[in-house]
C-alpha cells in the first residue's frame, strides 16, 4: 500500500495510524514524519509535541540518526514548544556537532556525505545546481561536516614533503 498525501497534510490521529502501520506502506518516510511534524499546520503545539513522543517510540535509532542526515529538521523537531535562548541554542548546536562526530566513529563511516550536506542549496531559487548530488571537497558543497579533530590534508602533505627531504639528506650522508 502507499500513502496518497503528504504527512503534513493529515490530522494527528491518521498519523498515528500510519506510524502504528508504518510496515505496510512501501513508500513510508521517517524524514518526511519528523519534518511534516514541524510543518503540519493542522496540528497544534501539544498535538506536535505528543506526535514526536509517540514516533520517538517507535523510530528512536532513525530520529538519533536524523543528527547527521538532517541537523536542522533534528533541531526544530528537538525543540518543539521550547523557548531557547541564544546561548542555549549554541549550545544544543554545540551537542549536535559533538553527537554527529560519535555516531560517525560507532558506524565507521569514512564518507560524510549524508541528507543535507550531499546536495547543493545555495538558497536561491534560480540556481541550476540545486538539489544536485554534489562530491565532498566541490565548489559547490554550501556546507560540510567537520569536527575540530579533523586533520588536514595540508599537514599529511607536509608531513611527506618533511619525510621526503629527510631521506634526500640520509641518503647524500
Amino acid at each position: 500500500m502507499k500513502i496518497e498525501k503528504p504527512f503534513n497534510q493529515f490530522s494527528f490521529k491518521k498519523i498515528c495510524y500510519f506510524i502504528d502501520n508504518h510496515k505496510k506502506y512501501t513508500n513510508f518516510n521517517t524524514l518526511g514524519l519528523y519534518r511534516s511534524i514541524v510543518e503540519n499546520k493542522n496540528l497544534s503545539l501539544d498535538d506536535k509535541i505528543k506526535l514526536r513522543e509517540y514516533a520517538n517510540n517507535v523510530f528512536q535509532k532513525t530520529f538519533d540518526f536524523l543528527q547527521l542526515k538532517d541537523p536542522k529538521t533534528y533541531f526544530e523537531v528537538s525543540t518543539l514548544g521550547v523557548d531557547l535562548t541564544i546561548a542555549d541554542e549554541r549550545q544544543f548546536w554545540k551537542d549536535i556537532i559533538r553527537n554527529q562526530e560519535i555516531i560517525l566513529k560507532q558506524k565507521r563511516l569514512k564518507h560524510r556525505n549524508f541528507g543535507d550536506y550531499s546536495k547543493h542549496n545555495c538558497g536561491d531559487e534560480n540556481c541550476v545546481y540545486n538539489g544536485m548530488m554534489v562530491k565532498q571537497g566541490s565548489v559547490l558543497v554550501e556546507n560540510s561536516i567537520h569536527f575540530k579533530t579533523d586533520k588536514t590534508k595540508r599537514d599529511k602533505k607536509e608531513k611527506s614533503k618533511r619525510y621526503k627531504r629527510e631521506r634526500k639528506n640520509y641518503k647524500s650522508k
